[in-house]
């Protein structure tokens, strides 16, 4: 990505997308993985993107610190374009945790403390500790000492959420990026990890990406998008009044976690609403 030659700094920390095209490239103008993107995430908000699959909900959360350029429109920061950031100031702005944790083949330390490498083991160990990970890194064979990623030992999918989760909490960055960050956790750990993202979320500017609806029931915005368009926005309880995809959703979702064997009333519509969102 080119630099720009006078880099700016933002002083607040808003996100807005302002009418957004974006294609991956290759894509006809009418294939837009984008098309026409236009919302403001406030700071000290959370912001959640809900929708089928393939809908754009990720590639917005991509575009946030600048991994692609936009076609057309802009994407700022507190007003000032992202294009017009440094990218080390952005990326000391911007945190995010996607739904595949990366780790290095490193120790558990080194890979919390990739967050801000200044931190002291203090500032580390307590990061671990908001992210509910302390505990099962203390019975690692070496503890915080222990190589993990590939050719280390092993951690689960929700083990390796939840480092990231420690790696951002450690970052303290005031813009977060939140991509699927439970997608992987079990029924058991899932609770952890809400409670890790609750320390996380404090005072930023937060996007948040969920199958899952009944984590972003209390979201100041959701934004619902279908084919690369926002179709609807607002709070859940304005959303789910109206018959429109939020409330298919959240009806099918509700429906799907009182599932039993055997078909019974509304299962048509959980189908139909399965088949519509990719669920």
């Amino acid at each position: 990505m080119p630099e720009p030659e006078r880099p700016r700094r933002p002083t607040s920390f808003d996100v807005s997308f302002d009418h957004v095209f974006f294609s991956y490239g290759t894509e006809p103008a009418d294939n837009d993985a984008l098309k026409d993107i236009s919302f403001t995430a406030r700071q000290g908000e959370v912001t959640a993107l809900v929708g089928p699959s393939g809908a754009g909900k990720s590639t917005v959360a991509n575009l946030v610190p600048r991994f692609w350029n936009v076609n057309t429109g802009a994407i700022r920061i507190g007003n000032v374009d992202i294009r017009e950031i440094a990218t080390p100031d952005l990326m000391n702005t911007v945190a995010f945790v996607f739904q595949e944790s990366f780790l290095f083949y490193d120790t558990v330390y080194n890979n919390i403390a990739v967050g801000r490498p200044d931190a002291s083991p203090e500032e580390v160990y307590a990061a671990a500790k908001a992210a509910q990970c302390h505990a099962f890194i203390e019975i690692l064979p070496l503890g915080y000492d222990t190589l993990i990623g590939e050719g280390g030992v092993y951690l689960s999918g929700g083990e390796e959420q939840r480092i990231s989760v420690a790696r951002a909490i450690l970052k303290n960055s005031p813009i977060l990026v939140l991509d699927e960050a439970t997608a992987f956790a079990d029924p058991e750990n899932e609770h952890e990890m809400q409670l890790a993202l609750k320390a996380l979320i404090k005072n930023k500017t937060v996007i948040v990406i969920a199958h899952r609806l009944s984590t972003i029931r209390d979201a100041e915005q959701i934004l619902v998008m279908e084919s690369g368009r926002i179709v609807e926005r607002g709070r859940h309880e304005a959303l789910i009044s109206v018959n429109g995809l939020y409330g298919l959703m959240w009806r099918s979702y509700r429906h799907a976690v009182q599932w039993h064997m055997g078909k019974g009333e509304g299962d048509a519509e959980h189908e139909h609403a399965a088949q519509h969102y990719g669920g």
